[in-house]
């Protein structure tokens, strides 16, 4: 098991750059994963790593070793898992990191359906709006938009995440009508900041027949929060321009109504992101089913869509 221990802790080393942060995924001490590698070094009879102040780099000899056995550590820990689970059920911490306002609004609700099924499993969630590093931050799952789509991190679609144009009623009975995309100009936008760049993009409309037209909207005001847009567009702040999924609840509450219903922008899929591995471990694949399940039971994939008459 010594040297098992140390091929972990080598390769939550790598994936993450440093000692510390690998200490973090495994529940040990960065001493106890320097020693860890350092008696795989030793018992190997090769430099793993070349080790300075700021962070671990990979020898060619250590990336070679990384390659052959990463899979293999994968493999070998789901299948452990699994035979867990045959006598005891999924059990285990359950790391998951979501958006805010959209985890808070529609994935903790289906957790407590989960939990009944599966009691022996320990959720461990983080919210947060920037996208991690699944494998290197040590998550199981992760579930949004946006993510790069890394070697060894598979994606499975929820919903498409179609993003919208949106303003308070009131502040849409003043002031000339907005028929067309070209009526955006010179109006008070509020966008959002990338999370992965901290830029804002030029987003691009389109509608049904295939046309395309560029939000033209005043940058009144910029944020990194798609809830914090839509409680400034229902105090009639401006337009904002988010995520269905982000519009919807205060659509449904009549805070907001859609501009130019028509239109909107193709953001790409709203997905859960989780390792490809031969061997998933069950607490990660019962998590995975009942997430797609919840989301078929509540139409949530249709009702995401720019196109659904809710949003309408």
């Amino acid at each position: 098991m010594d040297t098992l221990n140390g091929i972990a802790c080598f390769i939550r080393s790598a994936e993450s750059g440093s000692f510390a942060a690998a200490a973090r995924v495994l529940g040990l001490t960065p001493a106890a994963v320097g020693k860890n590698v350092a008696r795989l070094e030793a018992e190997l009879g090769v430099r793993l790593f070349q080790r300075t102040t700021r962070r671990l780099s990979l020898t060619e000899a250590g990336e070679a070793f990384r390659q052959e056995v990463q899979g293999s550590l994968d493999q070998l820990n789901g299948a452990m898992s699994n035979a867990r689970a045959r006598t005891t059920g999924p059990a285990g911490e359950l790391r998951v990191a979501l958006p805010n306002a959209f985890g808070r609004e529609y994935i903790v609700p289906m957790l407590d359906t989960f939990l009944q099924a599966y009691p022996t499993i320990r959720p461990d969630w983080r919210f947060d709006n920037r996208p991690v590093d699944l494998i290197a931050d040590g998550f199981d799952v992760a579930i949004g938009g946006g993510f790069d789509l890394r070697p060894g991190v598979v994606a499975r679609v929820l919903a498409p995440a179609h993003r919208i144009l949106v303003a308070a009623p009131d502040a849409m009975e003043g002031g000339p009508r907005i028929a067309k995309p070209g009526d955006l100009k010179g109006r008070e936008g509020i966008l959002i900041r990338s999370p992965q760049t901290g830029r804002v993009r030029d987003w691009v409309l389109s509608n049904r027949y295939g046309a395309e037209a560029a939000v033209e909207l005043d940058r009144r005001i910029v944020f990194d929060d798609p809830d914090a847009a839509c409680h400034a567009a229902a105090l009639g702040m401006g337009i904002a321009l988010v995520a269905v999924q982000s519009a919807l609840p205060w659509i449904e509450r009549g805070r907001l109504r859609r501009v130019l219903p028509d239109w909107w922008v193709e953001g790409g899929n709203l997905s859960l992101y989780y390792a490809a591995q031969a061997l998933l471990p069950q607490k990660i694949r019962v998590f995975i089913d009942h997430i797609v399940e919840s989301f078929r039971q509540q139409d949530l994939s249709e009702r995401f869509n720019a196109l659904h008459p809710t949003v309408l």
